[in-house]
């Protein structure tokens, strides 16, 4: 007998949030999962009028509140099996630890919160409870992601010496934040509301947990410059980090807003003692190996063997993950897509009473989460001391 669908709410993602959609066709694309309930929108009318609104029939809720508080009155079968919040930054703390206490897996937007100490304690509760949480750092979800990690930690490039991890973007080269409308420009750039760090918070995260999950390293020192090139402006649109990683190597991690031209640029260079290996999200089909004395080799989604004479020996699970055939390119939803069936097989692993782990090897936990955010505010603070070492 089959198991049934898990049972997913959301929190946010009314009003037309673009970053609702992308994680709605995710938690559908196997059939294994389902949107049940939503509170879309802190205005209760809104939320009500959003639910009905929705394109298939969903619980509505006034709040978050009333969403995990009715969990107790529900069947077993009917009861949210983990809860998306995709909310601003400052509204992820309180429904997630609600969740928590509650008993709900979670998985939330980037950033975690907007303080490392709201972070910690979300990791402190999530432990002690041995709950399944996730942070949606999107681009974990690709295979070639995943494929990078492997080449990279297999020792193929040889000892790791540099890495360059940078994530471009050009949305922000105004001041588009007063014009209001769907962007969140307006609180992003709003400290209140998206905490000490625009760029860095924003993209810098996604560029820092990039260069941790494919070289398997961590940042130990980094030197930080904020920059601030928008007139009136009040947080970073321009933030560069050069780090110092746990294997002595060195590395940028750097984000920007403000470069005209650039839409979603993320991409990592890591450069070994035998080779370099490159990846970009809007190339996401492909990797780029390059070894000494040997010609430049491209890997596309679905060339990969399982014996490969020059990659050795690709594990089985890695193979099989992809789901669409080669020649048809998997893109940003199909990483939403994965993020969510690797937390689902937790969740259900979890819910069995099976042994569970806070392994970031197929997805961003609450601690990478907590990762992040101790991040930026070193970053900050080494910015504030004119780019002085400072100590993770």
């Amino acid at each position: 007998m089959s198991e049934r669908p898990l049972n997913v709410g959301i929190v946010g993602g009314g009003c037309g949030a673009f970053i609702a959609q992308p994680h709605q066709k995710a938690i559908f694309s196997d059939g294994t999962r389902r949107v049940v309930a939503g509170a879309l929108h802190p205005n209760p009318e809104v939320a009500m009028k959003e639910a009905e609104n929705w394109p298939y029939p969903i619980k509505g809720y006034e709040s978050y509140d009333k969403m995990i508080e009715d969990q107790k009155n529900l069947p077993e079968d009917e009861k949210l099996d983990y809860i998306l919040i995709v909310t601003p930054n400052f509204v992820h703390f309180d429904p997630a630890m609600k969740a928590l206490k509650a008993g709900i897996p979670v998985i939330c937007e980037k950033p975690l919160t907007t303080d490392v100490e709201q972070a910690r304690e979300l990791v402190k509760e999530a432990e002690s409870r041995n709950i399944p949480f996730a942070v949606a750092h999107t681009y974990l979800g690709h295979w070639t992601t995943w494929f990078s990690r492997f080449v990279v930690t297999s020792g193929l490039l040889g000892e790791i010496r540099w890495v360059d991890s940078s994530y471009i973007q050009g949305w922000l080269a105004k001041k588009i934040e007063q014009q209001g409308g769907e962007s969140g420009a307006d609180w992003r750039t709003d400290p209140k509301r998206s905490g000490g760090s625009l760029c860095g918070g924003d993209i810098g995260t996604h560029a820092l947990m990039q260069l941790r999950f494919v070289t398997g390293l961590e940042v130990k020192r980094v030197s930080a410059h904020l920059e601030t090139f928008v007139k009136g402006r009040v947080l970073d649109d321009h933030f560069t980090t050069y780090v110092e990683l746990s294997n002595g190597a060195k590395g940028m991690v750097r984000a920007s807003q403000i470069c005209i031209g650039h839409k979603n640029d993320l991409s990592i260079e890591v450069a070994g003692t035998k080779g370099s290996l490159v990846w970009r999200q809007e190339e996401p089909e492909c990797v780029k190996i390059m070894l000494a004395g040997q010609p430049d080799r491209v890997y596309w989604r679905g060339d990969v063997q399982a014996n490969d004479g020059f990659l050795g020996e690709v594990p089985e699970w890695l193979l099989k993950e992809p789901r669409i055939p080669a020649g048809h390119p998997e893109g940003f939803h199909d990483a939403y897509a994965r993020i969510h069936r690797c937390f689902e097989k937790d969740v259900r692993a979890w819910k069995k009473g099976e042994r569970y782990s806070f392994d970031n090897s197929k997805y961003a936990t609450v601690q990478d989460g907590l990762m992040g955010l101790e991040f930026v505010a070193k970053a900050i603070e080494s910015d504030k001391k004119g780019g002085a070492w400072v100590d993770m």
